[in-house]
């Protein structure tokens, strides 16, 4: 089925097109090749049309009917080789491009491999040891979140400490669909640290924040969870919790506590989930590096 971008309104200089994307499968490849490139382009509105698990003669037959409709170049990660020679010559009559962006990685593999593309859609979402990793990563999660079960961050690949909203939970869920165990443990003034987390011998990042940044996403937050801008009677303006010189304590005590514990921390003021869990996958690693080389004790 097609999915549109969100609609929003277009300036006097900016170019609108129809951009497919067909997949045999999911569709996730599309939509990151897709978004990592149409990011580069300021001035152009790009409206998708996502078709996926498209696997019969049937089901293209109805991304034609879309294409011709809505004309615009097409990405394409269709494995069946009938299935791509239907969609490729339609593209010709209708005289727009297409691309199939698996074609340069597999040839170069097949060539490097010497061996045959199997030709197998969705081949790489099966039930194998990778799967059941991110399955038990994702239960961790949800038993480890904001500073619950703390006896199991033994058991994490990676421990997220920071103030609350500074992203914790869903840099953790993110981390968890790559397989990550990710717990996190909420940092608070005149709150305890819990001991598990100062003696743990498991990688721990810290996430900070810009207090402006975190102020707005804090006030956000109170006015979704509380209508008109309470907080158990408090109202917003007089609330600690998004007061400006609070709020700019509370990040320093937390950043000078990581210092203190030597854990590093990652500035998420300007950085999206997926670029904060690359960044701590890459901590997680140095660290996990470092203790492997150092003798036992």
């Amino acid at each position: 089925m097609p999915e549109a971008g969100a609609p929003r309104a277009e300036s006097a200089d900016e170019h609108r097109i129809s951009l497919h994307l067909v997949s045999d499968a999911t569709g996730e490849t599309l939509n990151a090749i897709a978004r990592a490139s149409v990011a580069q382009f300021q001035h152009t509105h790009v409206v998708y049309h996502r078709w996926n698990l498209i696997r019969t003669r049937l089901h293209l037959h109805r991304v034609l009917q879309g294409i011709e409709a809505d004309p615009g170049p097409v990405l394409s990660s269709v494995i069946d080789q009938k299935l791509r020679s239907a969609l490729d010559l339609a593209c010709k009559q209708l005289q727009l491009q297409v691309v199939n962006v698996l074609d340069p990685v597999l040839t170069m593999l097949q060539e490097t491999l010497g061996e045959a593309v199997q030709g197998r859609p969705g081949i790489q979402y099966v039930l194998d040891d990778d799967y059941y990793k991110r399955i038990d990563a994702m239960h961790y999660v949800l038993a480890h979140d904001d500073g619950q079960a703390v006896a199991g961050l033994r058991e994490a690949d990676v421990v997220l400490v920071g103030v609350s909203r500074a992203s914790k939970t869903p840099t953790s869920f993110y981390l968890a669909n790559r397989g990550v165990k990710a717990a996190n443990v909420p940092l608070v003034p005149g709150v305890p640290v819990a001991p598990e987390l100062l003696s743990l011998r498991r990688p721990v990042v810290g996430l900070t924040i810009d207090p402006r940044t975190l102020i707005e996403i804090r006030r956000h937050r109170l006015r979704a969870l509380t209508p008109g801008g309470t907080m158990g009677g408090i109202k917003e303006d007089d609330n600690i919790y998004v007061d400006p010189e609070a709020v700019r304590d509370e990040v320093v005590w937390a950043r000078r506590l990581c210092a203190r514990n030597g854990w590093p921390v990652i500035d998420v003021s300007r950085r999206s989930i997926e670029e904060t869990s690359a960044a701590v996958i890459e901590l997680a690693e140095a660290w996990n590096l470092r203790h492997a080389a150092a003798p036992a004790r």
